[in-house]
């Protein structure tokens, strides 16, 4: 599943073209490689997104085409 589309169906970010707009900027890392919104994620990578804030890192867990929101959750685990 592409990186963009598990950000939007995970709700880490609210739509796609805001993950795209994120990975073209340089704020998502791979198992620390920036990569590109079409970046293929495989179940244990690691990811980290860059917020004005600071930053968001967790491991995905699951590939879902679709999920309900409550599920959303289970396909990540937040690391510290």
């Amino acid at each position: 599943m592409r990186i963009d589309k598990f950000l939007k169906v995970s709700r880490i970010l609210k739509r796609r073209t805001v993950a795209q707009e994120a990975a073209d900027a340089g704020k998502i890392s791979v198992n620390g490689k920036q990569v590109k919104p079409s970046y293929r994620l495989k179940v244990g990578d690691e990811v980290e997104l860059s917020y004005a804030a600071g930053a968001m890192r967790f491991r995905v867990l699951e590939l879902k085409e679709t999920v309900k929101k409550d599920e959303a959750s289970s396909l990540y685990e937040v690391l510290p």
